[in-house]
């Protein structure tokens, strides 16, 4: 029997848990997660290699750090006819711009996973590329997250792509029949209401603009201006 195969039988195997996928160090609960903007892909990282990556550059960009901010614009709006021209047949949608193909791309989740909606680039300029939150997304790492429910007025808000990719794994695991189901409605529910209790809403227009004493600096630079926690 050759050493090679022994080894086999003496390596002690790795600790249970997950592990970073760059360093293999065991991760701790609620760890962050890296985009590889060359297979479009996420992940799992380490804190040290998480902010390894939120240096522009680092890795020649390869990877790049997901962002832990949540931000929402009280002034948004988002009516039926503008709705209807991002031909989303659901009420759930996320954008964000892929750096690589130089456009934003658009996604709806369903029972098969994320399904690419085809976005015209002056439909997005017309319906969402003019709000706040669309001027402060970071290309790759961030999107903007739709949700528009029967009778009231749609939500948008400013997440880290790794949540919109729980959405979608959150719909692929309990969706059921044609509308999904009484428990997949409940666990959506309960998602969107973590998303909005982490949520930070943007200054009021004047104060993002510096009018006035004690103008707030904008939210999207304010303590965070990389998106690193």
């Amino acid at each position: 029997m050759s050493a090679n195969v022994l080894a086999q039988f003496t390596r002690r195997p790795p600790p249970p848990g997950e592990r970073c996928e760059l360093c293999g160090e065991p991760l701790p609960d609620g760890h962050r997660h890296l985009v590889d903007t060359t297979r479009r892909s996420l992940k799992c990282s380490c804190p040290p290699c998480h902010l390894l990556f939120t240096r522009p550059g680092a890795g020649q960009g390869r990877f790049r750090a997901v962002p832990d901010r949540y931000l929402t614009d009280p002034a948004f709006t988002l009516d039926d006819t503008g709705w209807n021209r991002l031909q989303i047949p659901v009420g759930l949608a996320f954008f964000f711009r892929n750096a690589a193909l130089d456009r934003f791309a658009a996604f709806y989740p369903s029972p098969a996973g994320a399904t690419e909606s085809e976005l015209d680039p002056a439909t997005w300029d017309a319906v969402l590329g003019r709000t706040r939150l669309a001027g402060l997304l970071q290309e790759d790492v961030e999107a903007l997250l739709l949700h528009a429910e029967r009778g009231q007025p749609a939500s948008c808000t400013l997440v880290p792509i790794d949540v919109c990719y729980e959405l979608v794994g959150r719909m692929r695991l309990h969706w059921k029949g044609f509308d999904g189901g009484a428990e997949a409605r409940a666990d959506i529910e309960e998602f969107f209401e973590r998303v909005a209790a982490r949520a930070r809403p943007l200054p009021a227009e004047a104060e993002a603009s510096g009018a006035g004493p004690g103008a707030e600096a904008p939210a999207g630079n304010a303590g965070n201006p990389g998106g690193a926690p």
